[in-house]
C-alpha cells in the first residue's frame, strides 16, 4: 500500500510526466541522431575510402560451409566492426550534442540563480534567499556594533 501511495505522489508531482516527455523526446532525438550519421556523417567518410561501406565491414572468423545444393551447412562467423563504428559515431555525436545543451542550461541557470543580474528574471526562493542573507548580515553588522560600544 505504501508503494502505491509513493507512486500516486511521484505521477502527481510530474515527475513522471517530465520523464515520460524526455524519453519521447530522446527516441526521436535518437532517430535524428541514427539519420545525420548514416545518411549525412558516413557517406562523405565512404567517398574518401574509396566508396567503402563501414556497415558491411568485418572480419571473418569462419567463412560459410555450403553443400553441393547451395544449401549453408555451415553459417558464417564475423565481428562486424562496422556495425561498431556506426554505433560509436552517434555515441559521440549525442555525447557532444548533450555536452552542449547541457552546457547552456548551466549557464542560464547560473545567470538565473545571480541575483545582481537584472537581464534575467531571478526565481522567487533565489531572490528570497538572496534577500534573507542580506538582512541576517545587516542583523550581524548591528549586534557587533552593539557588542564593540
Amino acid at each position: 500500500m505504501k508503494l502505491l501511495k509513493e507512486f500516486k505522489e511521484f505521477a502527481v508531482k510530474g515527475n513522471m510526466m517530465d520523464m515520460a516527455i524526455g524519453i519521447i523526446i530522446g527516441a526521436a532525438f535518437n532517430k535524428v541522431i541514427d539519420v545525420l550519421a548514416k545518411q549525412v556523417l558516413l557517406p562523405p567518410l565512404s567517398l574518401l575510402s574509396d566508396g567503402t561501406n563501414f556497415e558491411d565491414k568485418k572480419l571473418i572468423l569462419r567463412d560459410a560451409i555450403t553443400d553441393s545444393a547451395g544449401v549453408a551447412t555451415t553459417s558464417e562467423v564475423a565481428v562486424e566492426y562496422g556495425k561498431l563504428f556506426e554505433v560509436f559515431l552517434d555515441f559521440l555525436i549525442i555525447g557532444f550534442t548533450v555536452f552542449i545543451v547541457v552546457k547552456a542550461m548551466n549557464k542560464l541557470r547560473n545567470r538565473a540563480q545571480d541575483t545582481k543580474d537584472e537581464t534575467v528574471a531571478t526565481p522567487k526562493d533565489i531572490e528570497l534567499l538572496s534577500d534573507l542573507k542580506a538582512l541576517m548580515e545587516e542583523q550581524n553588522r548591528l549586534l557587533k556594533s552593539q557588542v564593540s560600544k
